[in-house]
């Protein structure tokens, strides 16, 4: 085996030794040497060998090339000899290949932004206009072939189409308002103007469109780049958290906005110094959201800069052009702005006009020819006195009035979400007054004199008192208890009325008409059904009552009012929201936050007393029938019979009379109301049991009975004279009211939103 090992190596090591020669042979110097020696034939022998073996190689080789395939260019295949130039050129040629996507046929864009690399070609939109339900809201006119020729490539316009990721989920009367907004701020519907009103009324989604024409103009143009490069949102300051989170909702993460809702004034000076010093085409944090009082405090730092779009939220508030927060606003670079109000404009002419000079300065003129020109013949003709020419002219006027404003204002009712939302049943319930509550209220009347004081039309702060007084009195007893101790004016002796031992610490429903009703409609809604329940006052006094009687009967339940910091109400809100939240009731001041917020985890809502504003009252009530509300929804109107709360309702009824309507602070009642109406308000009619349909001298109802039903198209907008009148619970759709009936209810008009749509999106 040895041996055999020994053999192997070698035989090995012996053609190692030949190749070695071999490969030695043929290097250079060797080949050279053996040239000089004369040894030529060895040479011109392998160079013989070895161009017949290359020659029968290509042969092969040339066989199997397909004749289809073109042979490749070697980039080194170039002259032998080049002057400087032509190497110049040559390098060129080979650097200067376009760059292609290594993906067969592709086409898409190469980025939102090319660093360094400017694309070749005509302008093309952000988005494609020919897409499935595309809202285009500019179409750029059509050239001809001749014009397209001619036309400078780098100027023509573009259209301008809403991101699919909004456009979507755009309903038809948002897309609608989306591109009217558009057109009135980039001033194609009024020359030289660039604001507009959004008056549509609530749950229509006016934040959705507002956001959708924000987000527009921070990317698109009809010339291929932003619009606008800020834009701010000035809410109240229960809203800012919520446009914060609809910002996120509807764009995610595509921007940043800044919501300041509190802080240090320091803290605050350097967001918005941050804020307002940004520029450029695309700015990092391009949207502030501030409320109305934190801009009106810090309006110096933010008048420094320019902005390109200001959307005013709860516009409403800017009524007063002499108010502080009017200026600041007014005071703003803002060349573009959008006042939201989802109700139109209630009070008098002058504020009408406060509203449309400020989204377009000049389109009416100044105040004093708006008041010369519109106020003074629309009022005069309007008069009960007014001649037939006054009339006319005043006619006339207002329909000119309307026309101009109509240019730059959209407003469409509720009567749209009838496709997209489930059944609204709206019900007015008067509540008979309790012994106590009759006795006091007489006693007041007679004491406190209050028609007595009266003089020439013109009310008293005494009478301001009154007024306030009564309605306390209508909601409980025990609003008014201390002034009882006291022995305030017309309550002097009232003490004795009250059951012995009465304490204030226990609510006694049964004290209270409307109280009463309440407790019955909470505890058959509790025991019946899964609901829940909004509450809503505009005292915090009876809030406090609430509490108790959630309290004493534990229910589970969470209250909005003025005291509670901007953060915590939207952490409330969206867990009560929750279905699988246990609360069962949210109380909820009217004043500090009836506007704007959903409430969609509960379907009924009880307005325990009614405001001189019918708008703050419809705000509250459009809380819980808004998008995302799946069941059926009902709405109670408390209501004491015969008192000065029908009489609220009643001026509530006249609202649409121009020079006639309730403002919103009692302290200007005065303004409004005729002597006549004055003592109306401080009576009490106890053998009615609605004073409200008394006055409609109903024709539909015979003997208390209703014999002739509403007509077909009338529904929760229409007069209440159109709605279900019921003398007894038999005519209730609602089963819970209808239980609650014997306990102190005396009539109800209740109407219904629409019929029901089954199978409608």
């Amino acid at each position: 085996m040895l041996a055999t090992r020994t053999a192997k190596e070698s035989l090995h090591n012996s053609h190692a030794e030949k190749t070695g020669k071999m490969r030695r042979s043929l290097a250079p110097s060797q080949v050279a040497k053996r040239k000089q020696a004369g040894d030529s034939c060895e040479d011109d022998d392998w160079t013989r060998r070895t161009e017949k073996r290359r020659k029968s190689d290509n042969e092969k080789r040339d066989s199997h090339i397909s004749p289809f395939r073109k042979s490749l260019t070697q980039l080194n295949n170039r002259p032998a000899c080049m002057d400087g130039d032509k190497h110049e050129a040559f390098i060129r040629s080979i650097l200067s290949k376009p760059f292609k996507v290594p993906i067969p046929n592709y086409k898409g864009p190469l980025g939102i932004r090319a660093l360094g690399l400017k694309r070749a070609g005509v302008r093309k939109a952000l988005h494609d206009p020919l897409a499935e339900d595309a809202l285009v809201l500019y179409e750029p006119p059509a050239l001809s072939a001749h014009d397209l020729i001619k036309a400078d490539k780098d100027k023509l316009p573009v259209h301008v189409v809403v991101d699919p990721v909004l456009g979507k989920v755009l309903r038809p009367h948002q897309r609608e308002g989306v591109k009217f907004l558009w057109e009135c701020v980039t001033g194609r519907r009024i020359s030289e103007s660039y604001g507009c009103i959004m008056a549509d009324e609530m749950g229509l989604g006016k934040t959705l469109q507002c956001i959708t024409l924000m987000w527009t103009l921070l990317r698109q143009s009809p010339d291929a780049k932003p619009e606008i490069d800020k834009a701010i949102v000035v809410s109240p300051s229960s809203l800012v958290r919520n446009w914060y989170n609809e910002v996120g909702k509807w764009l995610g993460a595509r921007v940043t906005p800044v919501a300041i809702d509190g802080g240090s004034k320091d803290e605050i000076d350097r967001q918005l110094v941050n804020f307002i010093s940004q520029h450029g085409l695309r700015v990092p944090t391009p949207i502030l959201i501030i409320s109305y009082e934190t801009f009106r405090l810090h309006a110096e730092v933010l008048h420094k800069g320019k902005v390109g779009l200001v959307i005013c939220d709860e516009g409403h508030r800017l009524k007063n052009s002499d108010n502080q927060t009017y200026q600041a606003l007014n005071a703003m670079s803002a060349q573009r702005r959008v006042l939201i109000s989802g109700t139109p404009i209630q009070n008098d002419l002058l504020e009408y006009f406060s509203l449309v000079h400020f989204v377009n300065a000049g389109i009416l003129g100044t105040a004093q020819e708006f008041k010369r020109r519109f106020e003074l013949p629309i009022l005069k003709g309007r008069d009960a006195d007014a001649s037939d020419k006054d009339r006319q002219i005043g006619e006339e006027k207002l329909k000119e009035l309307i026309s101009i404003v109509n240019r730059c204002l959209i407003r469409r009712t509720s009567d749209i979400l009838s496709k997209y939302l489930p059944v609204k049943i709206e019900q007015v319930v008067c509540c008979r007054l309790t012994p106590l509550q009759s006795e006091l209220y007489k006693r007041f009347l007679r004491q406190a004199k209050p028609i007595e004081t009266l003089q020439e039309g013109k009310i008293s702060v005494s009478s301001l008192s009154s007024i306030t007084s009564l309605k306390k009195l209508c909601n409980h007893p025990a609003l008014i208890y201390d002034k009882c101790v006291e022995g305030e004016e017309g309550f002097e002796g009232a003490l004795d009325l009250f059951p012995p031992g009465y304490c204030t610490k226990a609510v006694e429903p049964q004290l209270s008409g409307k109280m009463l009703v309440l407790d019955y409609i909470l505890a058959i809604t509790r025991t019946t059904t899964s609901d829940k329940v909004v509450l809503v006052s505009n005292y915090t006094q009876t809030l406090d009552l609430f509490e108790k009687l959630c309290r004493s009967r534990r229910y589970l339940y969470v209250r909005l009012d003025g005291t509670m910091s901007i953060k915590k109400r939207a952490k409330i809100v969206e867990r009560f929201n929750s279905p699988s939240n246990p609360e069962f009731i949210f109380m909820l001041s009217s004043k500090a936050g009836g506007c704007g917020l959903n409430l969609i985890g509960a379907n009924r809502l009880v307005m325990f007393d009614p405001d001189w504003n019918p708008a703050n009252d419809e705000q509250a009530m459009a809380r819980v029938w808004r998008d995302g509300q799946k069941k059926t929804c009902y709405i109670y109107r408390l209501l004491s019979t015969g008192t000065i709360e029908e009489k609220i309702l009643q001026r509530q009824a006249h609202k649409k009379a121009l020079s006639s309507c309730v403002v919103d602070e009692e302290q200007d009642v005065e303004r409004h109301f005729s002597l006549g109406e004055l003592r109306e308000l401080f009576t009490l009619n106890e053998e009615t049991t609605s004073d409200t349909h008394d006055r409609f001298r109903c024709r539909r109802c015979v003997n208390g009975r209703e014999v002739r039903p509403p007509a077909d198209e009338s529904d929760c907008t229409s007069n209440l004279s159109q709605w279900n009148h019921c003398f007894d619970k038999k005519g209730l759709r609602d089963q819970v009211l209808k239980a609650s009936w014997d306990a102190a209810v005396s009539f109800v008009f209740h109407q219904r939103s629409h019929e029901d749509q089954k199978g409608v999106l």
